[in-house]
């Protein structure tokens, strides 16, 4: 789960990081009064979308009166924005953060994460702040400084102080910058988040350590421990398909390929998504049904596949271990009638009562194609998908 720069920044002022003054604006009327309340030379009115890369596609933008941060407002309020992260369709912006200016000396990149090829803490320091940090691992691997915490032992004073130093930061910020990590690392483990990332950290004029900008991805395996955090969601930064499955006890990410899948199991669901790439197709979503799918549940599952105007092949492949084959060949043959489906459907069926729900695929009427294997699935649904079954 993601949350806007607006609501990370408030989450990181209550663990002692210190963060701009600012003020959520929905209006150009309302960004002008922020502006007045925040009273400096100057403000920066930032767009509020789950997405970086927000200033290069116009969507922060210097104000220095009251007027001008109303007129900035009105140009980024109701504008779609497009960045590396937003994909092709970009994201309407709703609401603005209007921030009081900063002097800044300085831009620097912080980021804690956990690193699981050597199952610890990372926390992630650059000299290059405000730059993307996969162009700086690309062009600057030697500017990128990382320290491993051990999750049984915690952080230490002498970890931060190091990593200050290789950033290149004087004593006197070095202080500073101990707390200003130990503040991130407490914020990280108390809310179960995914990552934390201060991309820019800047050193002020007069040597302060501010979080410009701020954001936080948390664990929505652990939401249920933090209800306060479940409810900063925002429905309108989310895919409504990927909305609805949440709602349904459903795991579906939406790709941008032409094959629909429904699977029983992620790993079972990423080899699926891995066999149509092989067979030169492309899948339109990622689909875990789980493993206690019922009828009711494909029936919905379906319907999620079809809300994708580019889907053009459905392919279902159920493992029958805890659900039985027989009872999704039912939710199967039940939905395609009511949907009233007319893009082709290839199943595939193994394990419990496999070879009774291959029966009731058959003795449906229904026109759908049986695949043994994998690959063969794969390269049925392609083959669809292209216009022709192979």
């Amino acid at each position: 789960m993601n949350v806007h720069e607006y609501q990370a920044k408030a989450l990181l002022g209550e663990f002692g990081v210190p963060v701009p003054e600012g003020l959520l604006a929905t209006t150009p009327a309302e960004a002008e009064q922020a502006a007045r309340t925040l009273g400096t030379p100057v403000v920066v009115v930032k767009a509020q979308i789950h997405a970086g890369g927000r200033g290069k596609a116009g969507g922060v933008k210097l104000a220095k009166s009251p007027a001008e941060a109303q007129q900035a407002a009105s140009e980024i309020l109701g504008m779609t924005l497009h960045t590396p992260q937003t994909g092709p369709e970009g994201k309407c912006v709703r609401k603005v953060y209007v921030e009081a200016g900063s002097s800044i000396a300085d831009e620097l990149y912080l980021a804690i994460l956990f690193d699981r090829a050597v199952e610890r803490f990372a926390i992630v320091a650059s000299t290059e702040g405000g730059m993307e940090i996969e162009e700086v691992a690309a062009t600057n691997p030697e500017k990128i400084h990382t320290v491993h915490v051990e999750p049984n032992v915690g952080l230490r004073d002498h970890q931060s102080r190091a990593l200050g130093y290789d950033l290149g930061l004087p004593t006197e910020q070095v202080d500073k910058f101990i707390p200003f990590i130990r503040g991130l690392f407490d914020l990280y483990l108390a809310k179960d988040c995914s990552q934390v990332e201060i991309n820019p950290l800047v050193v002020t004029e007069d040597g302060r350590l501010i979080a410009l900008d701020g954001k936080i991805n948390f664990d929505d395996n652990a939401l249920y421990r933090h209800p306060e955090i479940a409810e900063l969601r925002d429905p309108d930064e989310e895919d409504p398909r990927e909305r609805a499955a949440n709602e349904i006890d459903l795991a579906y990410v939406g790709l941008d390929g032409n094959i629909g899948c429904m699977v029983n199991g992620a790993g079972l669901a990423m080899a699926t998504l891995d066999m149509i790439h092989y067979c030169g197709g492309s899948p339109a979503n990622f689909l875990d049904a789980g493993g206690g799918a019922d009828k009711e549940k494909v029936k919905e599952a379906f319907k999620l596949i079809l809300r994708d105007e580019n889907v053009r092949a459905i392919l279902v492949n159920i493992f029958g271990g805890i659900v039985r084959c027989d009872l999704i060949a039912q939710g199967v043959t039940a939905a395609a009638k009511e949907l009233k489906l007319s893009v082709p459907l290839v199943v595939r069926l193994q394990g419990t009562m496999a070879s009774e729900g291959r029966a009731i695929l058959a003795d449906s009427g229904l026109d759908i194609t049986a695949a043994e294997t994998l690959q063969q699935a794969g390269e049925l649904a392609v083959a669809a998908a292209k216009g022709g079954m192979a």
